[in-house]
């Protein structure tokens, strides 16, 4: 009876697909009834990724799909219904289908598929701004992904997603730029599409910039996201961050304007000139080689353009940051500086790095002139 069911339906839904989806029907009940499980559940895949599938999803889902779920992938089959969860009417039917759907999954030998289905639960409780339920959800989650020894990309990728946009949503940054970083290095850019690209690209940016706790953004500087900013309106902001990272203060002024145009940096614009002056005091550090890192306060001030009395406790913020290492002398006025954090350099700063070592080239071979002059008798005897 049940294969009579089943067959009606997919005569039904053949009826009513349109013409270029027709001989996919034909295909799925041809694998059914040969019961060539992984090759229906490729072909249900191809078929749920075409655009002119999406009134189908749903209804093949229930009627056809869980009544071999059991035999399939529990992976794949996660992956047809979170597919199939697109054509709910509202996140509410969403959240049931998707609750069911984790719950059908949630034993002991598929909790990988059980964190792929519940990281969508989280995503839809965070849509409905239910942030505790969602937060919840992504604990289950984590604590599920640290007993595994290897999981598949795809729901590390599920998680991270989900567990950036948790963090974005409670401006928490500094976790929403670490999991964005993890979530795309889960994938490759050009699944996604070019407007989530962009809006991946300037939520990072700003959450580095505004994070008090980020200071080193040489991973985004290096990632191709970033250049999703290039051909748009806010290519400003990419021009911003790497402003930060050289610590250019001229830059800086002349891209400020921009700040107004985002809410969150308008907030922190007095923190940005704090972080961009401790960048501009890390780079000054770094131009100077090793031998000549005994900083007056009267020389930092003239670089970064920091009131000469709020000089120590700029000093005194980068070393409490790990930005860099030393001492101050206080009486003299004086930041005794012999380490500083490495970063990203554009091409600038590796042409000052260049100079540097050509500079400490000429000095070994001096030196090596010089010993080699004063100890001309030695070497004879």
């Amino acid at each position: 009876m049940e294969a009579e069911k089943i067959s009606d339906f997919l005569a039904d839904q053949l009826q009513q697909a349109p013409p270029q989806l027709q001989a996919a029907f034909l295909t799925f009940e041809d694998y059914w009834e040969r019961k060539l499980w992984h090759q229906l559940t490729n072909a249900l895949i191809d078929f749920f990724r075409l655009p002119e599938s999406a009134p189908q999803r749903l209804p093949i889902f229930k009627s056809f799909i869980l009544s071999f779920a059991d035999k399939i992938n529990q992976l794949k089959f996660v992956s047809l219904g979170l597919m199939a969860s697109t054509e709910c009417s509202d996140d509410q039917e969403r959240l049931a289908f998707l609750t069911s759907l984790a719950d059908r999954v949630n034993k002991s030998e598929t909790q990988d598929a059980y964190v792929y289905a519940l990281a969508d639960v989280a995503s839809v409780k965070l849509r409905l701004q239910n942030l505790e339920g969602a937060q919840k959800d992504l604990e289950t989650c984590q604590k599920t992904l640290d007993t595994f020894d290897s999981v598949e990309t795809v729901v590390h990728a599920s998680f991270y997603k989900v567990n950036a946009d948790y963090y974005h949503a409670k401006e928490e940054f500094a976790a929403y730029y670490k999991n964005a970083l993890l979530y795309l290095a889960c994938i490759n850019l050009e699944d996604i599409t070019e407007p989530e690209r962009v809006s991946r690209a300037y939520n990072l940016s700003v959450a580095a910039l505004v994070s008090d706790s980020i200071y080193n953004f040489g991973e985004l500087l290096l990632h191709p996201i970033l250049d999703s900013l290039t051909e748009t309106p806010h290519n400003w902001l990419r021009d911003l961050l790497f402003a930060f990272n050289r610590g250019d203060l001229t830059a800086y002024d002349v891209l400020a304007g921009n700040i107004t145009k985002n809410k969150l940096l308008e907030q922190h614009r007095i923190f940005l000139y704090q972080k961009i002056s401790l960048s501009a005091l890390t780079e000054m550090v770094f131009r100077r080689p090793p031998h000549d890192r005994n900083l007056t306060f009267n020389a930092i001030s003239s670089e970064t353009k920091v009131k000469p009395d709020e000089i120590e406790h700029l000093v005194m913020k980068a070393l409490s940051l790990g930005l860099l290492r030393g001492s101050i002398d206080q009486v003299a006025g004086v930041a005794q500086i012999n380490w500083v954090q490495p970063k990203v350099l554009d091409m600038k700063q590796i042409e000052g790095m260049r100079n540097r070592l050509k500079e400490w080239d000429a000095g070994v071979n001096q030196l090596g002139h010089w010993i080699e002059g004063v100890g001309k008798d030695v070497w004879a005897a």
